[in-house]
């Protein structure tokens, strides 16, 4: 069976990308014939994904679109006669982005009334979380289900050396991690105060660290510098170290005392499984698709009291046995999103469809 994915963009490091790559090779050695069609390749993944201008993309026996942003693929989506799959990977609401940057604002509405062209038009619909699900349900998509996010845990599990990075990493502060776009929906500021309230409650001696792009909202990160200096926080405490490449990424799970997660609006969230296979205990704040993705595993709250956050960061960072117990249960639920678990359902799909 020919068995297409649809992908926007395709970026290195980019989840929904390196997901569909990774289905894509499960597909392949499960004897499809699969392919992955994007709109626009990084250099780095010319060769390994096709563009979709090519006439081949629209022949699959089935084709799963990926969709998390507005493109000329969803009206082409729509339009194909054979088997359609859509896999939701959620829009982030529109109002996150009200105060800061009136483009996004308009990139997330369109997002969401565009996914809504798509009822009707598809075979099943698939949520990589059931928060995601859920949303496509309640838009009014009659056919349903989940189907994960394959992440691929060796970029961050794979022994690589930095000498220079890890002495930085190894001078006594204790490191807490965060990874993702520097965006309002990820409540950096709600890191921020975090800190300030760790300083006072439990130690001094720490450092937040905050891997992945800082530009992509740049009023939103002025913002959160400008607490960091109300707060006169000291500069030296917080790294952010913009595009990285997973080499340095690895280093930076590796030498995390506490992977941090206090976002309000997520889809899946990979940096929560990478930091499971790292064997990083993971805090986090339990909203949206947060809870489905840890499924029971790590140390969630709710509401948002950072006062408790901190004592139970500090729990974290220096209890032992708490860690250990923590760190245990993460990796029973990483077995969940193996090749095994992700293989099997593509197997079940793909018969429900022929």
């Amino acid at each position: 069976m020919v068995i297409n994915q649809w992908v926007p963009a395709a970026h290195r490091g980019d989840a929904i990308g390196d997901s569909a790559r990774r289905v894509r090779d499960l597909l392949r050695g499960m004897g499809h014939d699969s392919d992955l069609y994007a709109l626009t390749i990084d250099d780095a993944l010319q060769g390994d994904v096709r563009p979709f201008a090519d006439p081949s993309s629209r022949t699959g026996d089935l084709t799963i679109f990926h969709y998390a942003l507005p493109s000329p693929m969803t009206a082409a989506f729509a339009s194909l006669s054979t088997g359609k799959v859509l896999q939701y990977h959620n829009v982030t609401p529109a109002s996150y982005f009200s105060a800061y940057d009136p483009a996004l604002f308009r990139l997330a509405s369109l997002g969401r009334e565009e996914l809504r062209t798509l009822v009707g038009h598809v075979d099943v619909a698939l949520g990589d979380s059931n928060y995601n699900r859920q949303e496509l349900e309640a838009m009014g998509f009659g056919r349903t289900g989940v189907f994960p996010i394959a992440v691929d845990t060796a970029r961050v599990t794979r022994p690589v050396h930095r000498p220079a990075l890890e002495s930085i990493l190894d001078d006594g502060l204790v490191n807490f991690l965060f990874v993702g776009r520097v965006a309002p929906n990820k409540k950096i500021e709600d890191h921020i105060l975090l800190a300030e309230l760790y300083k006072r409650n439990v130690d001094a001696y720490y450092r937040f660290i905050f891997v992945g792009r800082y530009d992509v909202v740049p009023r939103y990160y002025s913002m959160i510098r400008a607490l960091m200096a109300e707060l006169r926080l000291l500069n030296d405490r917080f790294i952010f170290t913009g595009a990285i490449p997973d080499e340095e990424l690895a280093i930076y799970y590796r030498h995390a005392a506490v992977y941090i997660s206090l976002s309000e609006h997520e889809g899946f969230c990979v940096p929560l499984v990478e930091a499971m296979a790292a064997g990083v205990p993971v805090l986090a704040y339990s909203a949206a698709a947060v809870p489905d993705t840890l499924g029971g595993a790590g140390v969630q709250f709710a509401p948002k009291d950072l006062e408790y956050a901190s004592e139970l960061l500090g729990a974290l960072a220096f209890d032992d046995d708490l860690r250990d117990r923590v760190i245990a249960g993460q990796r029973r639920r990483l077995a969940d999103f193996g090749d095994a678990r992700i293989t099997r359902e593509l197997a079940t799909l793909v018969q429900q469809l022929s």
